[in-house]
């Protein structure tokens, strides 16, 4: 990809031409949805909490979201000589600024940018991990790793079953900006995490703030397997925390119980998790509703005798995601808890998510499951009534 001299690609001037123009002796007027300004109220400290991190004393540093991915990278690169970062904009920092700084630290044979093509950019990763380097590619949007469908589900997957052994891509970490963002429509707001659950030999994994998106990302990146690491794009900068300097990592496949509770349990993960802590604490306060909220972090393989042994304690469970309803991860978590606790379900299980529609545009705070849909849900679970 050729760069202009003002040194961004095309798409970076693109991003550039496409802000709001701003009158002589006038402040830029920007016009947010509702989802853009919960966010930028801040994410819920509380629900940033990392329980592996409880104890640690040592030194922190404040970062947004994108600023720990940026560090979790720059650790890696450091540590693994065979570590390389590259996608579309990524040698200028990305269009999210995630991967700024890195190329003038690590040189351009590590960090580097690739044509605008999404299944290039996954066939070159997958080749790289088969030979033994650790490939850490960015797809510019979750909506656009589409057309790289095929090479992550058909060849990254099943790389190491189809050798029986013999060869494995389990370097790779494909990372991806996911989710509404407050103006994106329905080509920069799409959250196709379930289409990747469903494929055996794929992990994936979503953050929910700084600390947890440092020590995920290096989890993922240092991982066995192929790793789809999406991060919720809206909180880059509006998610900021201390964050602990050295190099750590949070175990794959372990949820997080975010808020205790006894009445009811509620599951999400990226955005939504700040979305259904203020539903929580919004029933808490109005209703008397104690919700355990949880955390799921890694969405498959997904911690199943977490979530089960909450509902247990609860008997109730609530489930929300950006993504569309219908076979939505959700779907399966609602399956798992039925077959597993149907003993111990004192009502219906909820689910609390995005229409079956494409994304819109100027209609996206009312697709977004927010925390007052979430707040009715919850009212509505807890008040079932058998009779």
């Amino acid at each position: 990809m050729q760069a202009s001299k003002s040194g961004l690609s095309l798409v970076g001037r693109l991003c550039r031409a496409s802000a709001v123009p701003k009158q002589a002796g006038q402040r830029r007027k920007i016009h947010t949805s509702r989802a853009t300004r919960d966010a930028a109220a801040g994410p819920v400290a509380a629900a940033m909490i990392t329980p592996e991190l409880a104890n640690y004393s040592g030194k922190t540093e404040k970062l947004n979201l994108f600023m720990s991915i940026n560090n979790a990278m720059s650790i890696a690169l450091e540590k693994d000589p065979k570590a390389v970062v590259f996608g579309e904009d990524v040698a200028f920092g990305g269009v999210f600024r995630a991967a700024i700084g890195l190329r003038e630290k690590f040189g351009k044979d590590r960090v580097f940018n690739t044509p605008l093509c999404e299944q290039g950019i996954a066939a070159f990763a997958i080749g790289m991990a088969a030979v033994g380097a650790t490939p850490i590619a960015e797809i510019q949007f979750a909506d656009y790793i589409f057309p790289a469908f095929d090479q992550i589900v058909n060849e990254a997957a099943k790389y190491r079953y189809r050798s029986g052994g013999e060869f494995n891509v389990g370097g790779l970490t494909f990372r991806s900006p996911y989710g509404a963002v407050g103006h994106g429509g329905h080509y920069h707001s799409q959250s196709p995490e379930a289409y990747f659950c469903h494929t055996p030999g794929l992990k994936v994994v979503v953050p929910s703030g700084p600390t947890e998106a440092k020590g995920l990302l290096l989890a993922s990146i240092r991982d066995p397997n192929p790793v789809l690491y999406f991060e919720p794009k809206v909180m880059y900068r509006s998610a900021v925390q201390e964050v602990p300097v050295e190099d750590y990592e949070i175990p794959l496949g372990k949820a997080r119980i975010v808020r205790e509770g006894k009445d009811i349990t509620m599951v999400g993960w990226g955005t939504q998790i700040h979305v259904l802590y203020r539903a929580a604490e919004m029933a808490q306060k109005e209703l008397g509703i104690s919700c355990e909220l949880i955390d799921l972090r890694t969405l498959a393989p997904w911690d199943v005798d977490t979530v089960v042994a909450s509902v247990k304690k609860t008997g109730r469970l609530l489930i929300s995601h950006e993504a569309p309803k219908t076979v939505g991860l959700a779907a399966e978590i609602c399956s798992t808890a039925q077959e597993k606790c149907f003993p111990y379900l004192e009502a219906p299980i909820a689910r609390v998510c995005g229409y079956d529609t494409p994304f819109p545009l100027i209609f996206e705070k009312f697709y977004n499951p927010d925390e007052l849909k979430n707040f009715e849900a919850i009212k509505k679970t807890v008040q079932y009534d058998f009779s």
